[in-house]
């Protein structure tokens, strides 16, 4: 393996969440998820990796302008008891500032195998326009 193959294949450290950007409600570390944004011409899309959330646990919220998007995460069940870890397990909580390009009314969501898929749509003032010319 090359040098430039290693570097491509580094994965990022989990980065656990700052306090001032405020306390969550359940008790356990929490971690900012990675995210990757990706745009075109009618909407945003970011994806979120989420290992562990689930659905029914899984919360996103818009207001005034800010995304939020946090899930608490079960370690393991109550009956186990963890004698060796490599891999931290916490809850995840992150927020993004809208800007006025999007659409808050038409988001959506879906969470594929601790993947979260946001779709932030574009507003049609905001979308380019094909100009007919007579």
């Amino acid at each position: 393996m090359t040098t430039q193959e290693k570097s491509e294949l580094q994965v990022a450290e989990k980065r656990a969440l700052e306090k001032s950007n405020g306390e969550p409600t359940w008790e356990g570390p929490v971690f900012v998820p990675q995210v990757d944004i990706l745009a075109d011409s009618d909407a945003i899309t970011a994806r979120a990796d989420l290992p562990g959330a689930s659905k029914d646990r899984l919360s996103i919220d818009v207001q005034d302008g800010v995304l939020t998007l946090s899930a608490p995460v079960q370690a393991v069940p109550e009956r186990w008891r963890p004698i060796y870890a490599e891999y931290e397990v916490g809850g995840y909580s992150r927020r993004f500032t809208l800007g006025e390009q999007i659409d808050q009314d038409k988001i959506s969501a879906r969470l594929d195998n601790g993947v979260l898929h946001l779709v932030l749509p574009k507003a049609e003032r905001h979308k380019p326009r094909k100009i007919q010319i007579s």
